[in-house]
């Protein structure tokens, strides 16, 4: 009689911490604009592409969010945006400004969805994770971009501009403020009054 005992060791595979992947995990306000303006120039679907990172950025909406943002949550004569938050996020309503309002008036369509592919159906997440990872690419960024990264853009750029923790725990639908906490830790501009000289 042969042993049956397997030979090899069974094994979990773990993913590397993120640190390993990219030197961090968000982009700054200006790598935000190279994005967006590489977006805006690639392909026939640019405008489409440009708008979908700007309201990703500015009102810090999670990939899924984006996808299911419909016409209805939008009220352009007011500038205002419904922000339905996925995870069980707080929903609130958002500002749009001059950008958002002209690059969201150049989508206008017969769709209910925002965001639409050729064919008329709603994008899908993967379709924004692929089109960001190439627009990252074609802008020259030196480490990989992905979607949720414009979110922790949006906690830093407004923890840097000096918004409280609570405020902004609002804005992202965050209901527990230690996920908030971590766009203050990294704000440089917190210190700049410690010491006068």
């Amino acid at each position: 009689m042969t042993d049956a005992t397997p030979t090899t060791e069974n094994r979990t595979l773990r993913r590397r911490p993120n640190s390993a992947y990219r030197q961090r995990e968000y982009l700054t306000e200006a790598e935000v604009e190279r994005l967006i303006e590489t977006a805006r120039k690639r392909g026939r679907n640019g405008p489409r592409d440009a708008c979908a990172i700007l309201l990703a950025y500015r009102h810090g909406l999670r990939a899924q969010e984006l996808c299911q943002l419909r016409w209805a949550q939008i009220d352009l004569k007011h500038g205002r945006l419904h922000v339905n938050r996925a995870k069980g996020g707080i929903e609130s309503v958002h500002p749009l400004h001059g950008p958002e309002l002209r690059a969201l008036r150049s989508l206008q369509g017969n769709s209910p969805y925002v965001f639409i592919t050729e064919g008329g159906t709603p994008v899908t997440t993967s379709w924004f994770l692929r089109m960001v990872q190439r627009t990252g690419r074609a802008a020259k960024l030196p480490f990989q971009v992905h979607p949720h990264m414009l979110r922790h853009s949006t906690g830093y750029k407004l923890a840097n501009d000096g918004r409280d923790t609570r405020s902004i725990a609002h804005y992202l639908g965050h209901r527990n403020l230690q996920s908030t906490a971590r766009y203050t830790v990294l704000a440089p501009d917190r210190f700049r009054d410690f010491w006068k000289d």
